[in-house]
């Protein structure tokens, strides 16, 4: 590997392009360059942002990379990722790792037998508040916790067509309610109770996915967790995390920008506009991690976000969907290969 950092990215639709404009700007990275199976779109991106662009993935592998990032269809996540450790290329990852646990599990006895490090876009890690609240329970200044409540609500739902490849409401959404709540706790998840309901246009029925969803999560020490998941809150978008313990508590995503309104007759209306999207509300976080990745690639970090802990996140949303499914509540053993 050169002393030259130079970073792929496989995948230049919303979430790809976003990470080029990142990568580009980060400082210690010398070289970007992007590949997507729609070549017109991976040069336009290309020369938008001043970075490179090559014809496909076997061309960007041989770029000499110092790490690549995944961005592309969930389906082509472990093949990409094999390729890259086979080379020896440090992997960023989008989740989820594969499409189902059987592809996860690969992937991870993959790249268990290889010391390249790969590292699974969890965001929200990287997000101030979160970090804020993990320490908060860490130091123990909350007392003991007695309850999370965890809430992603979309203001708007994806196209129709992403639905039937998104995985499901549990695994495209909520797994990154799974993954903080088990990160900010320091405990794991072993029982699961979901409903779901379709309160929104039919192509989730069609689907066999749900538009709205309420989970009751049980820890490994009893604490009580919930999880309501949207797809339609006009509001704006809404990711909050609140931890209640007993001498105190944290709450993340209460900001100006919350898409809350009160309606006590005192209470003051925000000045702010509510954020629109998951890019606007984790913008730092998203640069953090890639700036993270960076040193993950050079050597000088271990990853923090590995295939395994984006297993135990789908383990979580496997049984969830068990458990809407059958009515009942799913320990997490029933589920695990």
């Amino acid at each position: 590997m050169s002393s030259t950092v130079t970073l792929g990215l496989a995948g230049v639709g919303r979430i790809g392009t976003a990470h080029a404009e990142t990568l580009h700007g980060l400082p210690g990275v010398d070289r970007v360059v992007v590949a997507d199976i729609d070549t017109t779109r991976a040069h336009a991106t290309a020369a938008k942002l001043g970075v490179e662009a090559v014809p496909d993935i076997e061309t960007l592998l041989a770029a000499d990379l110092t790490g690549l990032v995944v961005a592309t269809a969930t389906d082509s996540h472990p093949a990409l990722i094999a390729a890259a450790v086979d080379r020896g290329i440090p992997v960023f990852c989008e989740k989820p790792v594969a499409t189902d646990i059987d592809g996860t599990l690969a992937v991870l006895d993959r790249v268990r037998s290889s010391a390249v490090p790969v590292q699974i876009g969890f965001q929200r890690r990287f997000d101030a508040g979160y970090r804020a609240a993990r320490a908060a329970v860490a130091s123990g200044e909350l007392g003991w916790l007695h309850t999370l409540r965890a809430t992603t609500l979309d203001p708007a739902p994806p196209p129709a067509d992403y639905i039937p490849r998104s995985g499901g409401l549990f695994r495209d959404c909520g797994v990154h309610d799974f993954d903080i709540i088990r990160w900010v706790s320091g405990r794991e998840i072993t029982e699961v109770y979901a409903r779901g309901a379709n309160l929104g246009d039919e192509f989730f029925t069609a689907a066999g996915d749900i538009d709205t969803a309420a989970v009751v999560l049980t820890l490994d020490d009893g604490t009580l967790a919930t999880v309501n998941l949207g797809r339609y809150n006009g509001a704006g978008y809404d990711v909050r995390l609140e931890v209640l313990g007993s001498r105190g508590n944290a709450i993340v995503g209460l900001d100006d920008r919350a898409p809350l309104r009160s309606v006590e007759p005192d209470h003051p209306a925000s000045p702010y506009p509510a954020y629109p999207g998951f890019m606007e509300r984790f913008r730092r976080a998203y640069t953090e991690e890639l700036t993270t990745f960076v040193s993950v690639a050079t050597g000088t970090a271990p990853s923090p976000c590995t295939v395994a802990d984006a297993l135990e996140a789908f383990y979580i949303a496997e049984a969830c969907e068990l458990s809407r499914a059958e009515r009942r509540p799913v320990m997490l053993a029933e589920v695990r290969r």
